[in-house]
């Protein structure tokens, strides 16, 4: 696994790190503030973005465009992914963990989200 983090694109991996420190500082917080529930809670939202980010990397790093539309195509195909993982995801924790702390989860799962939207800014080199 740790050699297919390499071949991932310097701000794929640098949003991936930030995604879980800042999954592991809102677990802390929210096990601090809601006890275990809370902890495992902000865990798992922040989970759920950390595995559709990877799934969007390993998918967009298959692709082989060799056209702008084949790039295009295949940025669409890696964000598909990345929603339907998203949506099946939430889905699962909500359906199965009864004692979810909805704020922490969803609160981590944001932040987590926003982190992974900040790719754009990190400078390959």
């Amino acid at each position: 696994m740790n050699a297919k983090l390499r071949k991932l694109s310097k701000p794929i991996r640098t949003v991936l790190r930030w995604q879980v420190m800042a999954t592991t500082g809102l677990t802390l917080i929210a096990g601090i503030l809601a006890g275990a529930d809370g902890a495992l809670s902000a865990a798992l939202g922040g989970l759920v973005s950390i595995c559709a980010g990877l799934g969007f990397a390993v998918a967009a790093s298959l692709g082989k465009a060799e056209s702008a539309a084949g790039t295009l195509l295949a940025a669409f195909r890696a964000e598909m992914i990345k929603v339907g993982l998203v949506v099946f995801l939430l889905w699962l924790v909500l359906a199965t963990y009864k004692s979810v702390v909805v704020a922490a989860f969803i609160g981590s799962f944001a932040v987590t989200v926003l982190i992974f939207a900040m790719a754009f800014f990190v400078r390959e080199y």
